[in-house]
Formats: C-alpha cells, sequence, structure tokens
C-alpha cells in the first residue's frame, strides 16, 4: 500500500512540475487578475499551487493538461476571492510604486501604459466571475472551445460572451455608463 501511494504522489510530482514548468506565468497573471493586494495576491498564488498539485491526485488525462490547470486555477482563485471579499476595493498605485516598474528612459509613457493597465485590471474586478474567467482565459490566448471545456459553456456562446465582455470592458474604460 505505501510503495503505491509513493508512486501516485510521484506522479503527482511530475505532473504538477510539468504544469507549472508550461503555466507558471499565466497562473501569475491570473492570480493578479483575480487579487489586487500583493499580500492577497502571494496568498492566492499559493492556494493555487497547492490546489493544483492536490488536484494531480484525480487528473486521469480526459482533458488537455492546460484545461485541467485552467480549471483548477480559476475555481481555485474563485473560490478564494469570495471566501475574502465581496467588493472590490481598488488600491492606488503609488508613485514609489511606478517609479519602481519602470525600465525605460520614457517615465511618462511607462506611467500612463502602467496606469492604462492598472484601469483596465480594475475594471476587470468588476466583471462577474465566470466573465472573469472567460476574459482572462481569452488573453491567455485559449480558444473559445478550451474556455468552453474549462466553464461548461458551449463555444459558441463563449464567442458571443468575448464580444460582449470586450464591448463592455471598452465602454467602462472610455468613461461609459457601469
Amino acid at each position: 500500500m505505501n510503495r503505491v501511494r509513493k508512486e501516485q504522489t510521484a506522479g503527482q510530482d511530475d505532473l504538477y512540475e510539468q504544469a507549472t514548468t508550461a503555466y507558471d506565468a499565466a497562473l501569475g497573471r491570473l492570480a493578479r487578475a483575480y487579487e489586487a493586494d500583493p499580500e492577497r495576491r502571494r496568498d492566492l498564488l499559493q492556494e493555487i499551487h497547492f490546489a493544483l498539485w492536490r488536484s494531480f491526485a484525480t487528473f486521469e488525462g480526459r482533458c488537455s493538461l492546460r484545461t485541467w490547470v485552467y480549471r483548477v486555477a480559476h475555481n481555485t482563485a474563485t473560490s478564494y476571492v469570495v471566501r475574502q471579499r465581496r467588493f472590490y476595493t481598488a488600491t492606488l498605485l503609488g508613485l514609489e510604486d511606478i517609479a519602481a516598474t519602470a525600465d525605460t528612459n520614457d517615465q511618462e509613457q511607462v506611467t500612463d501604459h502602467r496606469l492604462a493597465l492598472d484601469r483596465l485590471l480594475a475594471l476587470m474586478h468588476r466583471l462577474n466571475a465566470i466573465d472573469r474567467q472567460i476574459m482572462l482565459m481569452y488573453l491567455e490566448d485559449a480558444d473559445a472551445a478550451s474556455i468552453g471545456d474549462v466553464t461548461g459553456l458551449s463555444a459558441g456562446h463563449v464567442r458571443v460572451q468575448i464580444h460582449r465582455i470586450k464591448r463592455l470592458l471598452a465602454r467602462w474604460f472610455h468613461g461609459g455608463a457601469s
């Protein structure tokens, strides 16, 4: 019995390593999209990694590794956010933070770009959980069928939702009604 458990754990470790090698950056972006606060974001990312490792004990290969990783990560992030808070509270970006992120001599352009990204991220936080999940996967270049596998929606419905959400975000971004 102990030998079987060690083999299962080894397989679980191998799948986890394979997944984190391929999708670690995407998981970081996902955590940033779900959690604005840096400390809470680290906690969320840790929870995602733990849930992902734990999930590989039951992974049967019925879907792609990418689909599995996104499904587990999004479900974990959604649960985490629901547990942590009901409403998003925007945090202001400090001048020190802006200066620390500058990698170019054109500070004004970098600042404008950073503020636009932060604004878009804040708008993403206003979306309901399923719409946020769809857009995050879309931004990670997942196709409608893959997004549908993770969300349980049809590919056609996903395409319609992406179009609708993009219009909504654009309207919000440019100062339209909420």
